[in-house]
């Protein structure tokens, strides 16, 4: 990546910004002189409202959730498509593939943009600064584990010793960055949020930055390590401050569709505005097609958006298991006069359900803005974390609050045990069923050292040989749970190693 051609820049959006108690409107320019910038509170608040907008690019934000969900077992691919989703989903990605190229180029672009920042305010400023710097080097750490996620393999495997990405440092000008290792990044990510955790003192909205929100990250970081302690730490960190709650009942099966200042369990969210909706440009489109207004009358195919990927047969019959599961809420069959839908371009032939988690917000039918981090995560994340620390009940304690909410029976130790699963199995099945379709299953997996098995029809069973198997088990080992770096990177940067 050359940096010498990465500009601190501001998208022309506008953008509502929540500080304190009150509210304000800032129309950023389309760029911002280096020079020029950056010279007094205003100059970096602007400018900090800027690194979010790059944040917020929908080819960014597309391409991301294509990178990491279209990986798991909760979706399934309805027909083969000429986008490079495709290969997302059927793991068969390629150097020269546009979502992780759009990817890496977006996420550098916002690394850069707060590093200009960071740079600008030195640790003793006020205390206005001092929360914009620590704004500032959360984006960066959510960039980076971000990138060392979606490029290097899995932190468990070589503790952290396999190639990861470049770590872009403030101050520090270098046009051929070579990759550090997945450990190296972790630990750069770990600086940042541990930094910015020190420095925020405000507690913005759920669209910005706060000291809660990098503790959150920090849980997630540290599951993903495999540093069950510090992951517990911090997610009782988040729990104690009494900033959120679990949202119940029909405010729970309403969460996606109000915006993330509305909603107490959110913790930080990317905001997109009813004037800023992407129509099949959103990551919506790809899953629901429907009529504009209603979510009980779906499928006027090609009306609000392709449709064509669908909650897997998979996961629909986990889901099943407890019909009165409060989660059935955000998927929706696709029927014609009250008839079931199913693909016959599928072999066998499979039930149409439209994943709803993307649609509708504020009654726009293909807004959304997407949640990065909520409460529940934090119950979880806790319970994973117990129960690799044999502290099985402690564990069950955190899953059971989220069945309850979900209106489904709790588990006990004595009933788990007979069904032959373990307390990580069950955490494992509880996080598939709360966390589908939000870029996590194949993670939890693949940390945990789990084969990803998909026994449901969809195009993954293209790669198979004869066609008619739909079974595809992508092992944690397997060289493609990760993506190729950019060719285009690979090409401009002496310095920078391909995957194998």
């Amino acid at each position: 990546m050359k940096l010498k051609y990465i500009k601190l820049f501001m998208l022309s959006v506008t953008v509502v910004v929540a500080m304190s108690a009150c509210k304000k409107e800032v129309k950023p320019s389309t760029a911002i002189d280096d020079q020029s910038a950056l010279t007094n509170a205003g100059d970096i608040e602007t400018a900090t409202i800027g690194t979010y907008a790059v944040l917020r690019d929908a080819t960014y934000i597309r391409s991301a959730h294509f990178l990491t969900e279209y990986q798991g077992d909760n979706v399934a691919q309805g027909q083969p498509s000429s986008d490079d989703l495709s290969r997302c989903y059927r793991y068969t990605h390629i150097p020269t593939g546009t979502h992780g190229a759009n990817f890496w180029k977006q996420a550098y672009f916002v690394t850069v943009a707060a590093n200009k920042i960071i740079a600008a305010i030195p640790d003793a400023s006020a205390a206005d600064l001092r929360q914009l710097k620590g704004e500032n080097l959360f984006l960066r750490a959510m960039m980076e584990f971000n990138l060392v996620r979606v490029f290097g393999r899995p932190y468990i495997q070589g503790n952290g010793a396999n190639p990861g990405v470049p770590v872009l440092k403030e101050g520090v000008t270098d046009d051929t960055p070579a990759r550090k290792s997945v450990k190296e990044v972790y630990d750069a990510v770990l600086a940042d949020l541990l930094k910015a955790a020190d420095l925020m003192t405000v507690s913005k909205s759920d669209i910005f930055a706060s000291k809660e929100v990098a503790y959150a990250l920090l849980s997630r970081v540290y599951l993903n390590m495999g540093d069950n302690a510090n992951s517990i730490k911090y997610a009782n960190l988040v729990i104690a401050s009494g900033r959120y709650k679990l949202l119940q009942g029909s405010d729970y099966q309403n969460y996606f569709t109000v915006t993330p200042e509305a909603n107490a369990e959110t913790i930080f969210a990317v905001r997109y505005m009813k004037t800023e909706d992407q129509g099949f440009g959103a990551i919506g489109s790809m899953y629901y097609s429907g009529t504009p207004g209603s979510l009980s009358t779906p499928g006027s195919q090609g009306s609000t958006g392709y449709g064509e990927i669908y909650a897997s047969q998979q996961y629909v019959a986990e889901l099943d298991k407890n019909p009165a599961d409060l989660r059935h809420s955000f998927i929706a069959p696709y029927k014609i006069n009250g008839v079931l839908q199913y693909n016959p371009k599928l072999s066998p032939a499979a039930p149409m359900y439209y994943v709803t988690k993307y649609s509708l917000q504020e009654g726009v039918v293909n807004l959304s803005s997407p949640v990065y981090l909520r409460f529940a995560e934090m119950y979880l994340n806790r319970a994973e974390a117990n129960a690799k620390l044999g502290n099985a009940q402690a564990a069950l304690d955190d899953v059971n609050l989220i069945r309850t909410r979900a209106g489904i029976p709790v588990l006990t130790l004595a009933g788990i045990a007979g069904a032959g699963k373990s307390a990580l199995d069950v955490v494992l099945e509880e996080r598939r069923l709360e966390f589908a379709f939000e870029g996590q299953r194949a993670y939890d997996l693949f940390r945990n050292n789990r084969p990803m098995v998909r026994n449901y029809p969809g195009t993954h069973a293209l790669n198979n040989t004869p066609n008619t198997i739909i079974t595809q088990t992508i092992q944690p080992t397997d060289a493609r749970v990760i993506f190729f770096v950019p060719q285009y990177e690979i090409d401009n940067n002496k310095n920078l190693t391909q995957n194998p």
